[in-house]
C-alpha cells in the first residue's frame, strides 16, 4: 500500500501542469513602455481622428472600476474620436511576433464605457491575426485595408446592436487550428465600427485588458504514450526507445522511487537503441524524456 501511494504522489507531482504561458500582458505599463515593448498601433478610420489606443493615467481613468486585473491604469483603450464627423473607425493595436501552434488558447477580456443605462452607442472589436510574423504587411490604405491580418478569430459585437458588447470584463478566446507547424504569428486588435464617431450613431469607447497565449500540457505519462514506446519492459539489461513521432528529445534521465536521479541517457543511446541499465537492482523505476514539445514520464521495470 505505501508502495503504491508513493508511485501516485510522484506521478501527481511531474503531472500537475495544465498550460504553459507563451505570452501574456496586463496592461500595466505606461504608453510609453508598451510601444517600445514590440506592440505597434496604426489607425486607419476615414477620416482618421485623433483617438490612439492608450493606457490611461490616473488623472484620467477611462473605468471608473478599472482594469479586470492589476488596478485602476492597467487597461487599454481606444474611443469615438479615432474618426471625425460621422465617419468609418478602424483603429488597430498590434502585438509583437509570438509564435503559435495547433491547440494554443489566445484569451482577452474587453469591455465598453458606460453602466447599460441611458444612451448607448454600439460599438465593435476584432481580434484579428497575420501568419506572417516579423514578415507583416499592416494595413496603411484606409478602413478597407487588413493588410496581413485576414484570418478572423474573434469578433464583439459584428451586427453593431447596443446589448453584445458587454459592460463589464468579459472574457473571449478562440484556439489555433489549422495550421501545420508552429508559426510565428502576430494578432491585430481592430477598432472597427462603421458610421461611428462624434456625430456617428455609433461608437463610444472600449477597453482591452489581460492578453494571454496559453498552451495546454498533455500530463506527462499520457505525453509519453503519445510520442514514445519502450520495448522490452520489463528490462533484463538493454532497452529501446521507439520516437514514434519524431520530436525532438533534449535530456533522457532514470529515477527511482525516492525521486532521485539515477542515470542520464545519451540522446545518441536513446536513438541507437543501447540503453544499457544492468547496473540497476531489480524493481521498478521511471523513465523521464524531456523534448522540445513537453515532457513524457513512464515507469520501466527492471528484472
Amino acid at each position: 500500500m505505501k508502495k503504491n501511494l508513493l508511485i501516485l504522489l510522484l506521478l501527481a507531482a511531474f503531472n500537475n501542469i495544465n498550460s504553459q504561458n507563451i505570452f501574456n500582458n496586463s496592461f500595466d505599463v505606461p504608453d510609453s513602455t508598451l510601444f517600445s515593448s514590440g506592440w505597434m498601433q496604426s489607425n486607419q478610420s476615414n477620416p482618421i481622428g485623433s483617438s490612439i489606443w492608450s493606457i490611461p493615467v490616473a488623472s484620467n481613468l477611462a473605468f471608473a472600476t478599472g482594469g479586470n486585473t492589476g488596478g485602476n491604469t492597467s487597461y487599454i483603450t481606444c474611443d469615438y474620436n479615432s474618426t471625425v464627423g460621422a465617419g468609418v473607425i478602424s483603429n488597430w493595436l498590434f502585438t509583437p511576433t509570438i509564435t503559435i501552434q495547433n491547440g494554443d488558447i489566445i484569451t482577452f477580456y474587453a469591455k465598453k464605457g458606460g453602466t447599460g443605462t441611458g444612451t448607448i452607442y454600439a460599438d465593435n472589436l476584432e481580434l484579428r491575426i497575420s501568419l506572417l510574423g516579423d514578415g507583416t504587411t499592416f494595413p496603411t490604405s484606409g478602413d478597407t485595408d487588413l493588410g496581413d491580418f485576414t484570418t478572423l478569430a474573434v469578433e464583439i459585437n459584428p451586427t453593431l446592436n447596443t446589448t453584445s458588447f458587454p459592460f463589464v470584463w468579459t472574457q473571449y478566446s478562440y484556439t489555433v487550428t489549422g495550421l501545420t507547424a508552429p508559426t510565428t504569428c502576430k494578432f491585430g486588435f481592430r477598432y472597427y465600427v462603421v458610421d461611428g464617431g462624434p456625430s456617428g450613431n455609433h461608437s463610444d469607447i472600449i477597453g482591452i485588458d489581460d492578453f494571454s497565449v496559453d498552451r495546454p500540457v498533455m500530463n506527462t505519462s499520457d505525453f509519453f504514450k503519445s510520442n514514445f514506446v519502450v520495448y522490452p519492459n520489463p528490462i533484463k539489461d538493454i532497452f529501446s526507445l521507439r520516437n514514434t513521432t519524431d520530436v525532438t528529445i533534449l535530456a533522457a534521465e532514470i529515477f527511482d522511487m525516492n525521486g532521485r536521479t539515477i542515470k542520464n541517457l545519451t540522446v545518441a543511446d536513446l536513438e541507437t537503441g543501447q540503453n544499457n541499465i544492468s547496473e540497476l537492482t531489480e524493481g521498478m523505476y521511471f523513465l523521464k524524456i524531456t523534448s522540445q514539445e513537453g515532457i513524457g514520464i513512464t515507469k520501466i521495470i527492471k528484472k
